[in-house]
């Protein structure tokens, strides 16, 4: 886990962007509407990678769906009802109205009802990391944090009532191992109940029953977890409870940062059913998973947690290659191709100083920085500083690109650096 400043000093994440670039705001495009910018596409895109990576393990299947839907797809889901104020008006298209999806799960619960499934065929997994939009005022938008396009890692399990506790066990299970890798510490568990407001639909015994299963699923995985179980009246979805994992930032700020949903309201208003050991139709249970979560707030929490020095899986530039000279710009590309033929996410920075070049580096909080000199070349070593770890050493480069790669490959929160790699006999200089 990385080392960060006492809250007072902490930045905030789009204090950091200022100097790391991994998004932009555009009045032509409009608040709540940010752009991801090359930096930040290779962060989104390794989180998309990890989520994919949870889905499959899980035996989740992809699936893809339209951003758009007839305003009756939502009248039908109830988040019309509910949300009319968050949605985006409707477009008339062809004697139709059209609406920017506030949620996903009406389409995969369209999905689900597109082909009849047996008892034996459950549960069905339908996985998508798909775009929903909230129609927020401009006053609320912020950065990353609150957006009016929201790319959620999200994925609906259909299943027999039997099977609901070892999908929710195993969905929260997965959420918690996501957040461990990406090194975000959950505060806790939070068991989301409906309070006594008329503002849910469903029946007495169906939130019992729900909320029950939760309650055992939740103390079942949190028995092997140092984090707690906190039960809260009010913070339950329009049509079900939920166990959400909860981080906060640096200014004590909570989020949720990924869920797990029991939903007993769009089965009935979709009539999604099986075909029963005895031949009858029964109804299916739906559950709404997310373990990486929505990438705008991933994204956002990571910055502020690593304080924009993300771990090399992470990070945009993983290794920041300077030549001394130009009589070093051969072998430093030599490095570069090896590096990125392995995978890996190298830049060649080659004009100005070195001092110039190094500060430039760290001010855009590369994860490394290798130094090629006449010695270097001349021995196909580089000169790496981690400054993660503060490592500083002179390491073979064929040894680099494997140490790099492998540390890439396992998400390692720090690069392991084996002590046989260094060259002892070139003695570092610093380049502080």
């Amino acid at each position: 886990m990385t080392t960060r400043p006492e809250d007072d000093q902490a930045l905030d994440y789009r204090d950091l962007n200022l100097d790391l670039h991994i998004f932009a705001t555009d009045p032509l495009i409009g608040s709540g509407l940010p752009l991801w910018l090359p930096a930040g596409a290779v962060i989104r895109r390794e989180l998309e990678q990890l989520a994919w990576e949870i889905a499959k393990r899980d035996g989740c299947v992809s699936v893809y769906s339209p951003v758009l839907a007839k305003r009756a797809l939502f009248e039908l889901s109830g988040h019309w009802a509910k949300f009319s104020v968050d949605i985006f008006p409707p477009m008339q298209v062809g004697g139709d109205e059209l609406v920017l999806r506030p949620a996903n799960c009406p389409h995969h619960a369209t999905i689900y009802a597109a082909q009849a499934h047996s008892y034996r065929e459950l549960p069905l997994r339908l996985n998508e990391l798909a775009p929903m939009f909230r129609s927020e005022r401009s006053g609320v938008l912020s950065g990353l944090s609150r957006v009016r396009q929201i790319n959620l890692d999200d994925t609906h399990v259909f299943c027999r009532p039997d099977q609901v506790a070892s999908e929710v066990t195993r969905a929260l299970r997965s959420a918690l191992g996501a957040q461990r890798i990406l090194g975000l510490p959950v505060d806790y568990v939070r068991l989301s109940l409906r309070d006594s407001s008329p503002n849910y639909l469903g029946t007495d015994d169906q939130w019992f029953q729900a909320e029950s299963a939760l309650r055992v699923a939740a103390a079942e995985v949190l028995l092997e977890e140092t984090v707690p179980l906190i039960e809260a009246e009010g913070e339950a979805a329009f049509y079900g409870p939920k166990l959400d994992l909860q981080v906060r930032d640096g200014r004590g700020h909570e989020e949720s940062i990924a869920t797990v949903q029991l939903d007993f309201n769009q089965p009935e208003r979709f009539d999604l059913t099986y075909t029963a050991v005895d031949g009858t139709q029964q109804r299916v249970v739906m559950i709404h998973r997310g373990t990486v979560g929505a990438m705008e707030r991933v994204v956002a929490a990571l910055l502020e947690r690593y304080q924009g020095r993300l771990p090399l899986w992470l990070a945009p530039v993983q290794v920041c290659v300077l030549p001394v000279h130009p009589e070093q710009d051969h072998g430093a590309r030599v490095l570069m191709d090896e590096l990125a033929a392995a995978g890996l996410r190298p830049r060649f920075e080659p004009e100005g100083s070195l001092g110039a070049r190094i500060r430039v580096s760290r001010q855009r909080r590369d994860a490394l920085i290798g130094v090629i000199g006449p010695r270097e070349a001349a021995a196909h070593t580089v000169e790496v500083t981690d400054f993660r770890s503060g490592f500083k050493a002179t390491v073979a480069q064929h040894s680099l690109v494997e140490i790099l790669q492998h540390s890439h490959a396992t998400r390692a929160a720090q690069i392991a650096w084996p002590e046989k790699v260094v060259d002892s006999s070139a003695p570092l200089e610093s380049i502080e």
